[in-house]
């Protein structure tokens, strides 16, 4: 017995596909909201011109020394975000690793997500690969 679904929504595929046939790729139900997150956690606010609060923010973090808090801001950019803008979830943890050198050093922060969808009650979780030297050559 299928489970119906639809009411979590549907939309295009982050990032958008097309087939031959010109259609673009649609996801629905919990990838939906997976790729609306990666959506909302990638977009800065005052990027979007008919929604100019959209957006996380996280792009203005990418010069601050990697602390307690610049860590603690990261992670109440993405909580508040994902409040005001992906009502369908509720937060439940959000954990950035930022005690990996290895990964820092190549200017990669991960962040951990731990969400519940709220019509279905099931938890799921994502790992948004936050880039602080993305499109830069800087190796050191």
């Amino acid at each position: 017995m299928s489970v119906d679904k639809s009411f979590l929504g549907s939309g295009w595929g982050f990032p958008p596909e097309f087939s031959k046939s010109g259609s673009a790729r649609i996801v629905s139900a919990e990838e939906d909201i997976r790729e609306s997150l990666y959506i909302l956690l990638s977009t800065n606010p005052g990027e979007r011109v008919m929604q100019p609060t959209y957006g996380c923010g996280l792009k203005g973090q990418i010069f601050e020394e990697i602390s307690e808090t610049s860590v603690t801001v990261m992670v109440d950019l993405i909580r508040r975000a994902i409040l005001f803008f992906e009502p369908r979830v509720v937060v439940e943890n959000i954990r950035v690793d930022s005690d990996n050198q290895e990964d820092i050093v190549n200017g990669l922060i991960k962040i951990d997500i731990t969400y519940i969808v709220r019509t279905t009650n099931n938890r799921h979780n994502i790992v948004y690969p936050f880039y602080f030297t993305e499109g830069t050559n800087v190796k050191s």
